[in-house]
């Protein structure tokens, strides 16, 4: 049964961050390249980084809890404890407090774009404050999958 588990931690953590890796420097770079409407392209990247943060969450809480029951308090000593518990606070950090600000500002700048507004500025600044909060998670998790072994 210990086996199931482990494979599952392993495809937790590669869905998770091969799921970050694909839709932050893949899709979303696409979807804004090949869209003209760049508002539809940023409503539809908006909808996979939010499905990205649900399954973070998820990814990251089991992670956590198996790493906990497999090595009990000595799972607290480790950079892979950490690291995960670090980008699962950056995950909730984005979703549940960054989000809601650039989505209300979005909002507010409504029947306009957000960038044709005069929350713009603001606007701009949340968004490079989540981009470098995306850019270390996928920093961090391709450390968790280099240090893992994953990518041998």
């Amino acid at each position: 049964m210990r086996r199931f588990w482990d494979g599952l931690a392993g495809v937790a953590l590669v869905l998770w961050i091969g799921g970050m890796w694909a839709i932050g420097y893949v899709a979303a770079p696409v979807l804004f390249a090949n869209l003209d409407d760049k508002q539809l392209a940023g409503m539809l990247a908006g909808k996979l980084f939010a499905l990205m943060a649900w399954i973070a969450i998820a990814a990251a809480s089991y992670l956590l809890i198996y790493r906990v029951v497999r090595d009990g308090g000595a799972a607290l000593k480790t950079f892979f404890f950490w690291a995960v518990a670090l980008m699962l606070a950056l995950t909730l950090a984005g979703h549940f407090g960054i989000q809601p600000i650039m989505q209300s500002l979005k909002d507010q700048a409504m029947p306009h774009a957000v960038m044709q507004s005069v929350f713009a500025d603001r606007f701009a600044r949340w968004h490079g404050v989540s981009s470098i909060l995306y850019l270390i998670q996928s920093a961090l998790g391709l450390l968790l999958i280099w240090r893992s072994g994953l990518a041998r």
